[in-house]
């Protein structure tokens, strides 16, 4: 299913994000002349790693019996050189529970291979943008 973004009034930035049924919203930053109501389609960015992150070391811990009761991935970025193709993530990673060092190490190790981890830094992208057609593209 696509993602879908709408306008939702030409007075401001905010915008109808759809994705599957869920609806979400975005925005600019004050700074960028936004209101800040809604995440920046930057923190969507980032907020796809850490939600990654959680939930593939949660996943990973069931499935391998880890006591692993809960989990924290906190993101943050650095977009300083962003213009020279360099944009920099931190993360921090907390895992809760009874946890020995070994299992600690193998829930870090997992949480590197998250699928938007692996998309991020190895996976080269295409991107193809058209017009749509029609009256109603007026």
């Amino acid at each position: 299913m696509p993602v879908t973004v709408n306008t939702l009034n030409a007075e401001n930035f905010r915008h109808s994000v759809h994705v599957n049924k869920h609806e979400l919203f975005t925005d600019l930053p004050k700074s960028l002349g936004g209101d800040d109501s809604a995440p920046s389609p930057h923190d969507y960015f980032d907020a796809a790693l850490a939600s990654c992150k959680a939930l593939t070391v949660r996943l990973y811990a069931q499935k391998k019996d880890i006591p692993l009761t809960g989990v924290t991935v906190e993101v943050t970025h650095d977009s300083e050189e962003e213009q020279k193709g360099k944009y920099r993530l931190s993360v921090k990673l907390t895992l809760k529970g009874v946890l020995t060092d070994a299992q600690r190490d193998e829930l870090h190790r997992v949480a590197d291979k998250c699928p938007v981890h692996k998309l991020m830094t190895t996976a080269e992208i295409s991107i193809e943008t058209r017009l749509a057609e029609g009256a109603f593209s007026q």
